[in-house]
């Protein structure tokens, strides 16, 4: 499959969107490593940006983006429950574990929190501590405030 990818300006910063024909495989924070400009498709992630524009200026709670997730399947079942956190709510590590049926490994489904590979999209941002503090996040914990800070007004720990 061919990779495209383009560059969405947010007010995190710029996001890097990477998508297969099957849809997003990758939202990167600035700082990764830069991509072939021949595979720069912008217009192939109109729908993205529009969505993600919608999201930042606090009118769209949900996205409706075709995925293309890669990963272990319980990778795949800890993304698939993110996905199920509603916008404005938080789920604890514990929780999560939980849900996901692996209340013994918290540390393992913590790991693969931060292993997501669309963050935004799949709510990884909505993971807080057990006593509601704020723990590590791919993008930095400017931008995990940051993006709490949007939802805030239906903000509540479940």
């Amino acid at each position: 499959m061919d990779m495209n990818w383009t560059v969405f300006d947010s007010p995190l910063g710029p996001l890097t969107l990477i998508g297969s024909d099957a849809g997003l495989v990758e939202l990167r924070f600035p700082g990764r490593e830069r991509l072939s400009e021949a595979s720069r498709r912008p217009n192939a992630f109109a729908g993205t940006t529009a969505q993600l524009a919608e999201y930042f200026a606090g009118e769209r709670a949900a996205f409706d983006l075709e995925l293309d997730l890669r990963g272990s399947a319980s990778s795949l079942r800890v993304w698939q429950e993110l996905l199920a956190v509603p916008y404005g709510e938080t789920i604890s590590y514990g929780a999560l574990a939980r849900a996901v049926g692996r209340p013994d490994e918290v540390r393992e489904v913590a790991a693969t929190v931060g292993g997501t590979p669309v963050p935004i999209v799949v709510p990884c941002h909505r993971v807080v501590a057990a006593d509601g503090a704020l723990t590590g996040y791919g993008g930095g914990l400017e931008r995990k405030r940051a993006l709490l800070d949007l939802e805030a007004p239906q903000l509540s720990l479940v």
